[in-house]
């Protein structure tokens, strides 16, 4: 894969397939993405003003991120918010029955903010399956403005299915969510990008491809939990929300068709905890 394909294949296993092996969509928004990102932003004007993209220059990092975890609660919580989830995925040809979702999250990268600590894991290079979640996964991203490719993210192809040097086994899903949902929905403790352990890479790894992009507000960007991607640091004094999700298709989990493990050693299962139709 050289690039990431923006027409979507005409059936939904079609669609399924290429994911698990490897190709990324970014399509144009759709009603159902406009409605979710708009409520999305709505969240967030209410919480840290009208001027997003510069919300950062207005408060203390304490106080932007308790801000933030009220948007963060009420997205991840709120049934309304899982009816539109469900929209969405039914508007790529999903039926609802078949899926199971772990709820959207808003996602803030600040300017500079590869220069906190605490937020050092936000970047770093990973694949999403290593935090205990099925081979079927399929993770959704919808940005909320026009975004340049300096402030998204990059995905490098070539591990797809080769392996990456990894701590992986040290996650455990029963673990993470043991004393509450603070960790995996990440409102409460400011802490835990520094006390928490996540999984990464564990040595050199020599990356000779790179797929970048650039996107309008409210598109959607569909990718195996399997592929190997990172984070941009960005200093372009502008602050970057975008809302994720991550889908199972059920009947592809009872088959055991999905995207190739090359690496995963995660332990349990955070499918438990996802929501679905019943």
């Amino acid at each position: 894969m050289n690039a990431i394909r923006t027409e979507v294949p005409a059936s939904n296993p079609a669609l399924r397939h290429a994911i698990y092996g490897g190709d990324i969509f970014l399509t144009a928004p759709n009603a159902a993405s406009e409605r979710l990102s708009n409520a999305a932003r709505n969240i967030l004007k209410h919480h840290v003003g009208e001027d997003l993209r510069h919300a950062h220059e207005r408060y203390s990092d304490e106080e932007f991120f308790e801000r933030i975890g009220k948007v963060r609660h009420e997205l991840f919580m709120e049934s309304q918010y899982h009816d539109m989830l469900f929209e969405l995925i039914e508007s790529f040809g999903f039926d609802r029955t078949d899926v199971a979702f772990d709820p959207a999250r808003i996602r803030v990268i600040k300017h500079d903010g590869h220069q906190n600590p605490r937020a050092k894991a936000v970047y770093y290079a990973h694949r999403d399956t290593w935090y205990a979640h099925p081979q079927q996964l399929i993770t959704w991203w919808v940005p909320l403005d026009d975004l340049r490719e300096e402030e998204t993210f990059v995905f490098y192809p070539e591990f797809y299915n080769s392996v990456v040097p990894n701590n992986s086994e040290i996650f455990d899903y029963s673990d993470w969510v043991r004393d509450g949902w603070e960790l995996k929905i990440g409102w409460q403790n400011r802490e835990a990008g520094v006390k928490a352990e996540y999984p990464g890479v564990t040595d050199e790894v020599v990356i000779n491809q790179e797929v970048g992009f650039s996107c309008e507000a409210s598109q959607n960007l569909l990718f195996s939990g399997a592929q190997f991607h990172q984070t941009r640091k960005q200093a372009l004094g502008t602050t970057r929300y975008s809302l994720d999700f991550r889908i199972v298709h059920l009947g592809d989990l009872e088959a055991g068709f999905g995207a190739p493990n090359v690496d995963n050693r995660s332990q349990g299962s955070a499918l438990k905890d996802y929501i679905r139709a019943s």
